[in-house]
């Protein structure tokens, strides 16, 4: 997947400026695509060039000018035929899986040490997805189409999130 389907994929659902874009890819996107101010600002401009966006130029008075970015008819073809495309496995790259291969190159206690800090990171993502899940998507039976799609998502979040803590505390017992 390449940053513009990411980028489509938020203005799929409203119209918005690069700044609320940025603020998405900080929030809500961030959770499972990255990408910093400045890059989503590039892909903006490519995006613009392809057409696949459209570029609505907002006055204000005593601040700059508002750029407001919407998908286009062909935005919106290209990810219909981007979404239906099988999509490969992400790579893993995980530091933490490297150290633990070589663990035995310090103390066990080093280790554990490690396996709580990670522990408690996945624990705190958690808390937020589950936070959201409460205050977005407490009666899921009732979502609309759109809100639903949106809520497999932050469910895929929240397993992945109960997967890592039930991999730490497995790691830990291993070593104790």
């Amino acid at each position: 997947m390449a940053l513009a389907h990411a980028i489509l994929a938020v203005l799929t659902n409203r119209a918005c400026s690069g700044y609320d874009l940025a603020k998405q890819f900080d929030g809500s996107v961030g959770f499972f695509w990255n990408a910093s101010h400045q890059q989503i600002y590039r892909e903006l401009t490519k995006l613009e060039d392809r057409r696949l966006v459209d570029l609505e130029v907002i006055c204000q008075v005593g601040r700059p000018d508002k750029k407001l970015y919407s998908i286009t008819d062909a935005g919106e073809a290209l990810m219909r035929e981007w979404i239906v495309q099988p999509s490969p496995l992400p790579p893993v790259k995980d530091e933490l899986l490297i150290k633990l291969f070589v663990g035995q190159l310090v103390p066990k206690s080093e280790i554990q040490a490690l396996l709580q800090q990670q522990r408690a990171q996945h624990e705190e993502i958690l808390a937020t997805y589950r936070t959201i899940e409460r205050e977005y998507f407490g009666n899921p039976e009732a979502l609309s189409l759109e809100a639903r799609y949106q809520y497999l998502t932050l469910r895929n979040g929240i397993h992945f999130e109960t997967g890592w803590l039930a991999w730490c505390d497995e790691a830990s017992d291993s070593l104790s």
